[in-house]
């Protein structure tokens, strides 16, 4: 970190000054280093940065022989059209410098870029990172906006322990893969649940504020935010296991669901601005903060993102909780990310000023172990004490009765969410009972505003349940499958039949009605399918799609319900040792600058 301050510094100096280190005299014609002269603008320089000469010397090399390789690469580029991609590798595939320089073809796949990648590098899977976002392996480059000079970055799928199975290590990296699949699948699953079950052998969730309330969501935003929550709490349970790559891989899957939500809801949660932390916290794991383009822009979004939904001096927050004392963790991890990128930029003042509030907060927020144990030996976890006596600051009393006033929060909540959740599973039993399928009386109800009177007086009106008028993607009372074949056995049909005669008309009940008066209500055996009548798992629903694995869906659903927190405020208990680690790093680096400089 120490060289890429100094050459941040110099590259400023040289471009102020308009000096060209590419050009003559600072370049020969063989594109060697014109000694003197770079000696001796190495001696300015050292002078006024205040850095020791050989350091200077170095970091300026570095900058010319870039500096050269770049021109050349642009002279090929135009001529040739073969272009120069700038490559991260992961620390543990090479032993010298992680960047490479790559030639090729900007009309090639992404999975030929990667099978050059390992090659050279002797590794089997890897995933490219470009602008924060996966590239696509059957797209080529240029379709994904890689261009000449444009910076990838190489996450390895898997890392095989010393001589390990080379078929466990393919194993693994399938795993991961499977992983994101999994997850999606799982998340799709829920998102599609709408309460109308029985929760305790039919899980289901609801997206809360930050209070634990429910929030009435467009049924279309709401699955993709469920999506994204979804991959960003899997990658949050990967960062805690210290698997930064796989956990970059969901958290990247996160945002990309993020950017299907409207911006107004975006405005109300602040999950978007906790999601960009983790990934720029992941990019510093993988020592690849300085090297991605998107780190600062995706701290800006979360820091105007915290804005927005905290407001200005937090005044939001308070109104909604009381306090901002557990929401500050956030603050400390943006501006110890921020200062570390300006370090790295070579603004050691901006550095130091972003550090001095990040010590701030660090000192109000480290918990003392003696209050953590008194609060804990009144029977509270350490998860509670720590979060607890960081929204009292410090107050131990306080603290308790913070705690203690939450779990009765929550605990009303849930009564009233379980009282709620009963009386729409009476409504619909209540609609089921008149003649109406399970999923056209849970769409009724719910359009009903938990009315069962103008639910019925909804599904006795047809025209209302095909032609209701949508606000959004999914909220229109639709026809499923299901639907059609109780509407149809109602009639007095038999349901084998009905269902044979729907798919023999593509699922049109008028057909399907027509093709069974014709036939007195029983179909020739030559019209029959000879495969067994499907179940409705073959309907085009992501609840009921087969997975790669084939597990069920209860399967998917419990294996991803394992990576969501218990407590709503998990993502606030940071213990903080990482963070000390950072700040202890970074403070010595700025205070070795300002000695040199002094």
């Amino acid at each position: 970190m120490e060289q890429q301050h100094i050459q941040a510094k110099l590259v400023e100096l040289l471009r102020s000054d308009g000096i060209a280190l590419w050009s003559s005299p600072y370049t020969t014609g063989d594109s060697g280093a014109g000694r003197q002269h770079m000696k001796e603008l190495a001696e300015k320089y050292a002078a006024v940065v205040g850095l020791p000469l050989v350091d200077v010397e170095t970091a300026l090399e570095n900058v010319r022989s870039q500096a050269v390789s770049k021109g050349k690469g642009n002279k090929m580029f135009s001529e040739t059209q073969v272009a120069t991609l700038d490559v991260f590798l992961p620390a543990k595939l090479t032993k010298g410098s992680r960047k490479r320089n790559l030639a090729t073809k900007l009309d090639v796949t992404t999975q030929n870029l990667k099978d050059m990648i390992c090659e050279k590098c002797g590794v089997k899977h890897i995933k490219l990172i470009f602008n924060g976002k996966t590239l696509i392996s059957d797209k080529r480059l240029d379709e994904q906006n890689v261009k000449h000079n444009s910076k990838l970055m190489v996450v390895k799928e898997s890392e095989p322990e010393e001589r390990r199975d080379v078929a466990e290590v393919e194993k693994k990296a399938r795993m991961d893969e499977e992983s994101l699949q999994r997850t999606q699948k799982g998340f799709q699953i829920l998102s599609e649940r709408d309460g109308s079950e029985d929760p305790t052998t039919t899980p289901f969730l609801e997206i809360a504020d930050q209070k634990g309330n429910p929030l009435e969501i467009p049924d279309g935003e709401k699955k993709a935010l469920m999506l994204a929550m979804g991959f960003h709490e899997k990658g949050r349970a990967l960062m805690k296991r210290k698997d930064y790559d796989a956990a970059l891989s969901h958290l990247l899957q996160a945002d990309e669901q993020f950017g299907k939500c409207g911006s107004t809801l975006l405005n109300t949660v602040d999950n978007y601005a906790v999601l960009q932390l983790d990934i720029v916290w992941c990019y510093r794991a993988l020592e690849a903060l300085s090297y991605l383009q998107d780190s600062k822009q995706r701290l800006c979004k979360a820091e105007k993102c915290f804005q927005r939904c905290y407001g200005e001096q937090q005044e939001r927050l308070m109104k909604i909780k009381g306090s901002a004392g557990g929401e500050e963790v956030l603050f400390l991890r943006l501006y110890l990310l921020q200062s570390l990128q300006a370090y790295l930029e070579g603004h050691a003042d901006e550095a130091k000023r972003k550090l001095t509030k990040v010590e701030d907060l660090y000192q109000r927020l480290c918990v003392d172990q003696e209050k953590m144990t008194q609060v804990m030996a009144l029977g509270y976890s350490e998860q509670d004490a720590r979060l607890g006596l960081r929204t009292c600051h410090g107050d131990v009393e306080a603290a308790v009765r913070h705690i203690s006033q939450r779990k009765e929060e929550k605990e009303d909540l849930k009564k009233r969410e379980q009282r709620k959740r009963r009386r729409r599973i009476e409504g619909i039993n209540t609609l089921v009972e008149l003649g109406f399928s399970k999923d056209k009386a849970s769409q009724a109800l719910k359009k009903a505003g938990g009315d069962v009177d103008r639910a019925y007086e909804i599904l006795l009106d047809f025209d209302n349940l095909v032609d209701a008028p949508s606000n959004a993607a999914g909220s229109q009372l639709e026809l499923s499958m299901q639907d059609k074949i109780d509407q149809m056995a109602y009639l007095g049909f038999n349901r084998e039949m009905v269902e044979a005669a729907l798919r023999l008309s593509d699922w049109e009940v008028t057909l399907a009605t027509q093709l069974l008066l014709d036939n007195q209500g029983t179909l020739p055996t030559d019209l029959l399918s000879p495969s067994p009548p499907s179940s409705m798992s073959e309907e085009p629903s992501t609840s009921s799609e087969s997975t790669a694995s084939g597990s069920s869906d209860a399967d998917l659903v419990d294996e991803v319900l394992q990576d969501i927190p218990q407590h709503e405020e998990d993502y606030l208990d940071l213990t903080l040792e990482e963070e000390s680690d950072l700040i202890a790093q970074i403070k010595s680096f700025l205070e070795k600058t300002h000695a040199q400089s002094s």
